[in-house]
């Protein structure tokens, strides 16, 4: 659940903090106020893409925050933290992006930096926003199949699935390697070796390339370190220098402090330092006295470096991946060896693994056909209510025909599964994606998140322009259906109709106001006399009247619970 989200100079809104709650919440306020500008930032703190045009005029960063509460329900979520080492605080996850004038944004999930793919992939598991915005779920064919498998309650079957198809796609692989013919085997095993041997040969250590680096500065720059390390030495040693001055002060404080023992603390300090001095000078005469140059060193670390640099760029970035490089080689060379024997014994797995896929494909594909019925009837129906009764829906599951005694499979199964709608009658069915309507697009997925309501995960529904062509009637279903789904969830809602706003839970007011040459926005929950003049305001523009104030006490008296 969102709890609250923290604006920042972002187009009309200069600083802005708001609070959210279980329930149904509404947003409202006059065309131009700001809505779609939180909208906006709400799609930037979840991964969306955006430019600097959003950024305030006159500031240099616009800073979008949020607090996300996630229960032990939220197992994917929970699980993607794990996987990256990210820990919630008292269940609570807090969400961090900044875009900057040059165009680079950055992304932390608590404080751990991350990608904006990254922060995309891991909100998608909380929020959907559904209008004209970039989190429309529906648009993504791919999550058409995950509607669908949810509602069908096989989610746990098709991981199972995936599971087997990967570990079939790598036992063919590997029989593939094992059916190599025995010229490219032998091709393959001379490079293996070749490899093997270059790496071997070269003895190379982990930590190497780095020491050898240092070395090849140290005695590039050898005068130049003699020479500094020589003025130092001498600074030192003479008669005037460092070691011989300390000791004649030391000697005169030794003498003062006899006289004033508060001199005692300063005479110790010098001493010390007197006896750090002297060891850093023999320190330095030591390294000096090792330092010679030696042009055949030179010589031989370059021919090193210049070796490594040539077995990275083979084998890998690093000279950890080129000894990794190394180890799988010779583990792959020794599999070639064996293939004969490891052939008859990967084919009778394959064969194996295959009858599962075979078997279970098959009943994912009967449970899914199965389920879209019930899945078709019941979107219909809720379409219905919501004002589009001529509206045909379907979910097309096409199984891939049979290629010799196996299916053509995907991770998911042997099924292409879309949703086909027909707003109207008469017209055929198309690609629920093709929808150009933002509110017949989230009706449909008002429609669906009615039914699916208890198999997906995200619990954060966003709607914008949810009530784009609709009233009367319609209307009131539409706010009945969010009313509803919203003990399940919680929603996000901005509307312009005063019958979905009189059944929020909490009704969020935004406004823009001008002070000077200066208009910001802003918004804050509104109760009581707020709240029935902003539903006033909405059923009859920006004049109230009585009729206007006895209406919305009307709706609200009905609606409120």
């Amino acid at each position: 659940m969102l709890e609250n989200i923290s604006v920042k100079n972002i187009a009309l809104i200069d600083s802005l903090f708001v609070e959210f709650e279980n329930g149904l919440n509404v947003l409202s306020g006059e065309t131009g106020a700001g809505k779609s500008i939180l909208i906006g930032s709400l799609t930037l703190l979840l991964g969306g893409k955006t430019s600097t045009d959003l950024i305030r005029s006159g500031t240099d960063e616009a800073v979008v925050s949020g607090c996300f509460f996630i229960g032990n329900e939220h197992s994917e979520a929970l699980k993607w933290l794990t996987e990256h080492g990210i820990e919630p605080e008292d269940n609570r996850i807090l969400l961090r992006r900044n875009l900057k004038q040059n165009g680079r944004s950055n992304a932390w999930i608590q404080s751990t930096p991350v990608t904006r793919n990254e922060l995309e992939d891991f909100t998608s598991l909380l929020v959907d926003i559904h209008g004209q915005h970039d989190h429309q779920s529906l648009f993504r064919i791919a999550e058409h199949r995950r509607f669908l498998d949810s509602f069908a309650g096989i989610n746990n079957e098709v991981k199972m699935f995936t599971s087997l198809y990967a570990e079939l796609a790598e036992k063919r692989t590997e029989l593939e390697n094992l059916n190599l013919s025995e010229k490219e085997l032998a091709e393959k095993q001379e490079l293996l070796q070749f490899a093997i041997d270059e790496i071997t040969k070269a003895k190379l250590k982990e930590d190497e390339k780095e020491e050898l680096e240092a070395e090849e500065k140290r005695l590039n720059q050898f005068e130049k370190l003699f020479e500094a390390l020589n003025t130092a030495s001498q600074l030192f040693s003479d008669e005037s220098g460092i070691i011989s001055l300390t000791k004649k002060a030391m000697h005169n404080l030794e003498t003062a402090k006899n006289c004033d023992e508060r001199l005692e603390d300063l005479s110790k300090r010098l001493e010390t330092g007197y006896y750090e001095l002297d060891d850093i000078s023999s320190s330095i005469d030591s390294y000096l006295s090792k330092l010679i140059f030696n042009p055949e060193r030179v010589e031989q670390v370059q021919e090193r470096l210049s070796l490594i640099y040539k077995l990275t760029k083979k084998y890998g970035a690093t000279i950890h991946d080129v000894l990794n490089y190394a180890q799988n080689a010779e583990e792959q060379l020794e599999s070639l060896s064996k293939r004969e024997a490891g052939k008859s014994e990967l084919e009778q797995k394959i064969g194996i693994l295959q009858s599962k896929l075979l078997k279970l494909g098959r009943i994912l594909s009967e449970k899914r056909k199965e389920a879209s019925s019930k899945l078709q009837k019941d979107v219909e129906e809720v379409l219905s209510n919501l004002g589009m009764p001529k509206t045909k829906f379907q979910v097309r599951v096409d199984t891939r025909l049979p290629e010799g005694n196996r299916l053509s499979a995907n991770p998911y199964g042997f099924d292409d599964i879309e949703f086909m709608i027909s707003p109207n009658a008469g017209e055929p069915l198309r690609p629920l994606a093709k929808i150009a309507s933002g509110g017949k697009l989230s009706r449909v997925m008002l429609a669906l998140k009615t039914v699916l309501a208890e198999g997906d995960e995200a619990d954060t529904l966003i709607f914008d322009e949810i009530d784009t062509g609709i009233g009367g009637e319609v209307a009131v279903n539409v706010a009945s259906h969010m009313k509803k789904l919203s003990k399940k969830k919680q929603i996000l809602c901005i509307t312009h109709l005063a019958v979905i706003a009189s059944h929020a839970d909490n009704h969020i007011k935004i406004e823009k106001n001008t002070i000077g040459q200066t208009t910001k926005t802003s918004a804050a929950a509104v109760s009581g006399k707020a709240r029935l003049e902003e539903i006033a305001r909405m059923l009859a523009g920006d004049e109230l009247s009585e009729a206007s104030l006895r209406h919305a006490e009307e709706l609200l008296l009905k609606y409120v619970r």
